[in-house]
């Protein structure tokens, strides 16, 4: 089942009850459950955020939205896992499946609820870059304004390297390899997708190739390499061919900055317990 209410609210009266009276198909636990999931969201002149108490008083003004999808509310995934704790950010294994943020269906599976949690609440988060759902790997988060508006300007002057790992469809020709990049616009913007072949499996008959952002625009990599006939396994958008069990083979493995609090140099590679592309 899935439905979306968007409600009005007349009189002070409890959230639960609104919900109960908006969606009489739905239980009251179900209800209940797709609010502690994020699914319901408040609004009330200025503030908007996800409601999750149940018993929470709405007074005349205020507006719900509930955005309820069955099938993504019984999702699971594997829990991220903390990497690296300083006090104004964190670095985090994202595993595949999971969101980096939420949405308007909810953020039980996300990274930033999953790091709020974690904290039960008492440190801020805010989210810094994105990976797809499909793509696992590290994921820079920060704990205060402070450094989250350091980091965006790191990010936005190329100060901070990204490097992934992916196993794509085919062996790269000697061309690609001697060229090493890729740089068709995508979306009608420059961009381009610096590469290393690493290895080439003719039993697999994929190759891994290391990889380096130089843009950061919507599915780079799994575009650029599609477009260039080496889509990446797995890859449920893009390209043909490229079926794998193991699901989508892209990884973020390392990140690598100078702290702009200690002025330290700073490098994570993603643990060898945690990488899913092996050499």
């Amino acid at each position: 089942m899935k439905l979306t209410k968007k409600l009005q609210i007349t009189e002070a009266q409890q959230a639960i009850e609104v919900l109960v009276a908006a969606a009489p198909q739905l239980s009251k636990g179900r209800l209940k459950d797709a609010m502690n999931k994020g699914a319901v969201l408040w609004r009330r002149g200025k503030q908007n955020k996800r409601l999750r108490r149940a018993q929470a008083d709405l007074l005349p003004g205020d507006s719900l939205e509930l955005n309820y999808d069955e099938q993504l509310l019984q999702r699971s995934c594997e829990p991220a896992v903390l990497i690296h704790e300083a006090r104004g950010y964190s670095v985090w294994f994202k595993p595949a499946g999971m969101l980096s943020q939420g949405n308007e269906w909810g953020d039980h599976l996300s990274l930033l609820r999953f790091a709020e949690l974690h904290w039960q609440g008492k440190r801020q988060v805010f989210l810094l870059h994105r990976l797809d759902r499909e793509a696992s790997g590290l994921v820079l988060i920060a704990h205060t304004k402070q450094a989250a508006a350091a980091f965006s300007l790191m990010l936005q002057q190329h100060k901070i390297d990204k490097e992934y790992r992916i196993e794509v469809k085919g062996q790269l020709s000697d061309e690609l390899i001697a060229k090493a990049a890729l740089s068709t616009a995508l979306d009608d913007k420059a961009c381009t997708t610096e590469f290393e072949l690493e290895s080439y499996s003719e039993e697999r008959r994929a190759s891994i190739v290391r990889v380096k952002l130089i843009t950061g625009r919507k599915h780079q990599i799994r575009r650029h390499f599609a477009q260039a006939g080496h889509p990446v396994m797995g890859d449920p958008a893009y390209g043909s061919g490229n079926k794998n069990e193991q699901g989508l083979m892209l990884q973020a493995v390392k990140l690598k900055f100078i702290c702009p609090f200690r002025k330290t140099a700073m490098e994570f590679e993603l643990p060898a317990n945690l990488l899913q592309i092996q050499i």
